[in-house]
């Protein structure tokens, strides 16, 4: 998330506040809550730690029925009696079931976990990994579309207020209105929907955009719950698109249950008085960085409302681990975009990598990394330097792509950085695993970054879906979403899209409520995206860039069935292509069919107007 927008969430919790999190008096309900809430046979790690809550459940002894194939190994008391964590193994014998315990002694308690068999489907149809073959579409449940009015208010939570014109309340989208419009998805080129956090996140206030857990295994009731979110990714799977979960390790929201009444001291990161982080990432690089910076930029606190987990202590490692694990089972999740990168314990992110990937291993993993170089960048995932510490992380959120197309389409701006950054790429093991956008929630509009500019609009766009890597696109921008954080900070950047409640004066789902600007924009991406779908050269081929000349930006894509040119010119005035030096890559082609126009015309003596882009697939 956004540093500016964490800076004032900071100023906003400003008041004076310890950060010295003592244990607290415990649940209130007599029942065990028992994390995770179920698991299942046949897994390559046949251990799972469970952890069980309830009151004075630490001072018990469990006893695990007899059950074939399980067999309970260890139990670990802590320092808060109401915690009990206990391991059990799975054999390879073990069947679907009911595993009934006991917990004997004053309170005394039973208690039912169920295995499951893994589903079938893993791998083939669900849990299928996400490619640079993929669109991949980021929305905001609370912003995108009201399909279930009935969950906009929950009682017993403690955030009852629905405001869809507030842009910092929540306005009442779910997952519902999420699958109501995935034909619209689907159609516009979309492959994957990547939403920002579902879990529950029952904070007082402002946590609309999901990323202030309050239980990890509970996807919000006001998104529709566990059972919605199930029910989406079925409904997406049936049409051969893919589900992205957005997750945090890195904290919690400050009334998640563990937090309030928290297992341990070291449960959390803690100090002897309020620590922000410093939200730099050079300390955990720099080979002369001092013990106290390197530890103020881990284990300092994202802002006051979201406490910071302590990933050495073995038993969070496990919970967050383990909790990975089961949203994936459950859920067919196919890949994960993970919060906060870089302000989590290191050898805990390879650990987690390491144990998603052993149960699954078609799973795609990407971590936002927002850091100003390609080599700071690359450090936090697989990579071909020769540093001490080394990621296993598949691929980043490419900011530095990010920002250097914006700049290349800015005012006065031009692509010298667009190619400065691309031709780092060898510092990645793979950089087309990494995932690249023109903006996200975090960020102004892409439209109105270059002055709702249509020609910018189309090279961006042109640029993104041609480029290396994973494209992704934020909900809106095929509408021509526009407004700038400077109109009113992050909400107005994360604002309804019309159409999706009821009474909504326009739909821009529908072409009929889109202005001829934006059904212009909305057919030129959607014509690319679906050129894209079938292009062997755009989603599986080799890169060739040339650098930029007065403005002009060519690059190829292609293998050995289909070349793919693509021309920039970012100047101010109209260019013609010298054909000839591109003769590496052209040479044997004579003609080029605009992929989005479908009009052919020779190579030799193109001319390209200022601010035009074109998508040529050659032809001899």
């Amino acid at each position: 998330m956004m540093r500016t927008l964490l800076l004032l969430l900071l100023a906003v919790s400003a008041e004076a506040q310890t950060q010295v999190i003592t244990l607290h008096a415990g649940p209130a309900s007599q029942e065990v809550k028992v994390e995770p809430s179920n698991w299942w046979v046949g897994m390559k790690e046949p251990s799972v730690q469970l952890m069980c809550y309830a009151p004075g459940i630490g001072g018990t002894t469990p006893r695990l029925e007899a059950y074939p194939g399980v067999a309970l190994k260890t139990v670990h008391r802590v320092e808060n009696r109401n915690y009990l964590f206990v391991d059990l193994s799975i054999g390879t014998g073990a069947r679907p079931g009911v595993l009934h315990f006991t917990f004997a002694g004053a309170p005394s308690y039973n208690m039912d976990f169920v295995l499951r068999a893994r589903d079938a489907r893993d791998g083939v149809s669900r849990i299928q990994g996400v490619t640079d073959k993929d669109l991949v579409y980021l929305l905001m449940p609370d912003r995108f579309a009201n399909g279930d009015p009935s969950n906009d208010v929950v009682r017993g939570m403690r955030d009852t207020i629905v405001e869809k014109d507030a842009p910092s309340e929540r306005h009442g989208g779910d997952l519902k209105g999420v699958q109501d419009h995935l034909d619209y998805l689907k159609d516009l080129g979309i492959t994957t929907v990547w939403m920002t956090p579902v879990n529950e996140n029952d904070m007082p206030h402002g946590a609309y955009h999901g990323y202030a857990f309050t239980d990890q295994y509970q996807v919000d009731r006001r998104f529709g719950g566990n059972e919605a979110y199930a029910a989406l990714s079925e409904a997406l799977h049936r049409k051969g698109m893919k589900l992205i979960q957005d997750g945090v390790y890195n904290h919690v929201g400050s009334d998640h249950w563990t937090v309030l009444d928290m297992p341990m001291k070291d449960w959390l990161n803690q100090w002897p008085e309020y620590t922000n982080t410093s939200y730099k990432v050079e300390p955990l690089l720099d080979p002369y960085a001092s013990d106290i910076d390197r530890r103020t930029s881990v284990d300092g606190w994202f802002v006051k409302s979201m406490p910071d987990l302590n990933q050495r202590n073995p038993y969070v490692r496990n919970y967050l681990t383990q909790y990975a694990i089961w949203a994936t089972e459950t859920f067919g999740v196919d890949g994960w975009r993970v919060d906060t990168w870089f302000y989590s314990d290191k050898d805990f992110l390879n650990h987690v990598n390491a144990a998603l990937v052993r149960e699954f291993p078609r799973l795609t993993m990407f971590g936002e990394v927002w850091v100003g170089s390609v080599a700071e960048a690359a450090y936090w995932c697989q990579n071909n330097l020769d540093v001490p510490y080394k990621s296993n992380l598949q691929g980043v959120v490419d900011f530095n792509v990010c920002f250097s197309m914006q700049d290349a389409l800015r005012k006065d701006g031009n692509p010298d950085r667009l190619y400065t950054t691309l031709a780092q790429d060898f510092l990645y093991k793979n950089p087309f695993r990494n995932c690249i956008m023109l903006d996200n929630h975090d960020m102004d509009r892409f439209y109105g970054i270059v002055g709702q500019d249509l020609d910018k609009y189309k090279m961006g766009i042109a640029w993104v879906l041609t480029l290396r890597g994973i494209p992704e696109l934020y909900y809106g921008t095929e509408i021509l979403m526009r407004r700038l954080k400077s109109e009113g900070g992050d909400g107005v950047v994360r604002e309804n899209f019309p159409g999706g409640w009821p009474g909504d004066s326009v739909n821009k789902f529908a072409p009929a409520g889109r202005t001829t600007e934006e059904q212009e924009a909305f057919s030129y991406l959607r014509t690319l995206a679906h050129y894209r779908l079938g292009s062997s050269a755009l989603t599986s081929g080799r890169l060739m860039q040339y650098v930029p000349t007065d403005g002009m930006y060519v690059y190829f894509r292609y293998d050995s069935s289909q070349t793919v040119m693509v021309a920039a010119n970012t100047s101010d005035h109209e260019q013609t292509l010298d054909m000839s030096r591109f003769s590496e890559r052209v040479g044997g082609f004579r003609d080029g069919r605009d992929v989005v126009t479908g009009a052919t015309e020779p190579l030799s003596g193109m001319r390209l107007g200022s601010h035009k882009v074109v998508v040529l697939e050659l032809s001899k």
